[in-house]
């Protein structure tokens, strides 16, 4: 048995003080009967949960996780409505269900983006109480100062407060450009382009080329493929070292607060990462010129991707219409 509202949540409906709404207004059904006690405890492989007219997938054996390289001009949304080109319709597999972004890149940035219909996996690796290291290239017009960059370094001031500090290496810098990749642990809204305006430049262009040990090396821009068990372990197991008081190389520590749920990947079950041609785990060093300003090595676990290999799902049942609504 479990609470309605992580059901919810862990389905990616919303988070459970919004499920918790959700079911006071009304809007959550049971074996096709309105519930609206807080509290109340379901079993999800036996019982039905339907939420404004779209049943939810019961089977955490059926959870997915996807991989997508965003083109810009993508949104991040699961607005029905949203006329712009969704992250989640690039998803072309059938059995992908009711899937979500785990976080978000902006309208203009490329890169790495995660999918899933693991709610409580998507907290884990994008909220940033947990501080999963993420990075990014960055482009920007002008020869960036070795001043700009060690601000960055130590931290700037935000709306919400200092940020943390990052890992900047300077790729590249000359009159014209400078492109550098950063990597923070935060991941506040639109962090990177506003740490770079703070500081005096404006971003030109910005991708996403790493999640924890998970790269975005071979697969191309606009393709996806579905995540092995292996790279859904190596995200959980980059998390809970974090959990653990560890830090990458290079990043400032970052306290972290345990979550109140459940392991978001059932180990123990059959088929939690669909099929698709997963990326075996490797270890790399990143190496590249600070202007002259000092650095610690870098070294992160990169999941190298088949070239251009596109995922197909798993073994798991995919979405059914069933009297007239939507399953997933």
């Amino acid at each position: 048995m479990v609470r309605l509202n992580k059901f919810l949540a862990d389905n990616g409906v919303a988070s459970r003080r919004r499920s918790d709404e959700l079911i006071l207004g009304g809007k959550v059904l049971v074996d096709g009967d309105i519930v609206t006690e807080l509290g109340t405890k379901i079993d999800p492989r036996t019982q039905e949960v339907d939420v404004d007219g779209v049943i939810l997938k019961s089977d955490p054996r059926e959870r997915r996780y996807y991989i997508l390289h965003k083109p810009a001009g993508v949104v991040c949304t699961s607005e029905i409505r949203e006329t712009k080109p969704r992250a989640i319709d690039l998803i072309t597999d059938p059995k992908k269900g009711r899937i979500f972004t785990v976080g978000r890149l902006d309208e203009e940035s490329k890169g790495l983006l995660l999918l899933t219909s693991d709610g409580e996996f998507a907290e884990r690796i994008a909220h940033p109480r947990f501080g999963v290291p993420k990075t990014y290239l960055v482009r920007i017009p002008g020869q960036i100062t070795d001043d700009a960059v060690q601000k960055i370094r130590e931290g700037v001031y935000l709306a919400e407060g200092r940020t943390a500090g990052a890992r900047v290496i300077v790729k590249r810098r000359t009159a014209k450009g400078s492109t550098l990749e950063v990597t923070i642990q935060e991941g506040r809204n639109r962090e990177v382009r506003r740490i770079f305006v703070r500081v005096g430049y404006k971003v030109t262009s910005l991708t996403r080329t790493q999640i924890g040990p998970l790269g975005i090396r071979g697969l191309r821009e606009g393709k996806w493929r579905a995540l092995s068990r292996e790279e859904v372990e190596a995200l959980l197991a980059e998390h809970e070292s974090l959990e653990a008081g560890g830090a990458p190389e290079g990043l400032p520590r970052t306290p972290v607060r345990r979550s109140s749920g459940g392991a978001g990947f059932d180990r123990g079950s059959g088929g939690g990462s669909g099929g698709g041609s997963g990326g075996g785990s490797r270890r790399g060093s990143q190496r590249g010129s600070s202007g002259g300003s000092t650095r610690g090595g870098a070294s992160a676990r990169g999941a190298r991707s088949s070239r251009g290999a596109r995922g197909s799902g798993g073994s798991a049942r995919g979405s059914r219409r069933r009297g007239g609504r939507r399953r997933r």
